[in-house]
């Protein structure tokens, strides 16, 4: 049996947001598809673990890492639509 593989992502953001949804660190919002911030620490952390353990070819972990860490510091809590008045 072999170990299932993350799909191609074309850009190291990407990367960083597949890496971020598969720890549970980020969710979108159900109606519009924005990324919004879980504020779950235990996520976070699980997240860096997979960009250190994993980075895409020609990354280091440190890159890999400090990529997820500017992906999360860029989405909100959030949903910037769902806060827009009627």
């Amino acid at each position: 049996m072999k170990a299932a593989r993350r799909p191609a992502i074309r850009t190291l953001r990407g990367w960083a947001i597949s890496v971020l949804q598969e720890a549970g660190a980020i969710r979108e919002c159900e109606e519009h598809g924005w990324a919004q911030d879980r504020a779950d620490p235990h996520a976070r952390e699980r997240a860096f673990d997979l960009a250190r353990r994993d980075p895409p070819s020609g990354i280091s972990p440190e890159a890999a890492a400090a990529e997820v860490r500017g992906v999360l510091n860029s989405i909100g809590d959030t949903c910037p639509e769902c806060t827009l008045p009627f």
